[in-house]
C-alpha cells in the first residue's frame, strides 16, 4: 500500500467492510419493521381474541422482556468498570524485564549470556500477511518482471 511502485489493483477489505455494513444495516431494518408490528399488535384491543394476535403479543412481551434485560445487563457492566477504574496500559519497554507468553520474567545479569544480546527495548514485532496461492498468482500476473518468472509458471502447475 505504502510503496510507490505499486498500484492498488482494488482494495477487498474495505468493500467487505461495506458490505457487512450493508447487511448490518439492512438486519437492524428488518429488526425495528418486526418490532413496529409486534407493537402495534400489542397495543390492539380487539372485541374478538384470535388465537394469532395472543401470540403476537406474547412475542411482543418477550421481546420487551428482553430488551429490559439488556439495558439492565448494560447498566451493570458500566456500573462494574466504572468501579473498576480506568485501564492502565502495560509499558512495553520496561527495563530489565523480558516478557514471554503474556508472563514477566525477571532477568538478572547472569543468565544474559546464554540469551546472546538481550535489549532492554522490545521490537514490534513484523507484521504477518497470509496470502492465497490464487491472489499471490494474480499479483504475479500482473507485475511487469514476474509476469514471465520461473516462480509464476512453477506457482501455475500447482
Amino acid at each position: 500500500q505504502d510503496d510507490e511502485w505499486y498500484e492498488q489493483a482494488t482494495d477487498v477489505r474495505s468493500q467487505l467492510k461495506f458490505f457487512e455494513q450493508l447487511e448490518r444495516l439492512e438486519k437492524q431494518r428488518k429488526d425495528e419493521q418486526e418490532r413496529e408490528i409486534l407493537l402495534k399488535a400489542a397495543k390492539s384491543r380487539s372485541r374478538q381474541e384470535d388465537p394469532e394476535q395472543a401470540r403476537l403479543k406474547q412475542k411482543a412481551k418477550e421481546m420487551q422482556q428482553q430488551e429490559l434485560a439488556q439495558m439492565r445487563q448494560r447498566d451493570a457492566n458500566l456500573t462494574a468498570l466504572a468501579a473498576i477504574g480506568p485501564r492502565k496500559k502495560r509499558r512495553l519497554d520496561a527495563p530489565g524485564l523480558l516478557t514471554i507468553g503474556g508472563e514477566g520474567v525477571g532477568v538478572c545479569g547472569g543468565s544474559q549470556a546464554g540469551l546472546g544480546t538481550a535489549s532492554p527495548r522490545q521490537y514490534p514485532r513484523q507484521k504477518i500477511t497470509r496470502v492465497n496461492l490464487r491472489d499471490f498468482i494474480f499479483y504475479m500476473e500482473q507485475e511487469r518482471e514476474m509476469s514471465h518468472s520461473l516462480l509464476l509458471y512453477r506457482a501455475l502447475l500447482k
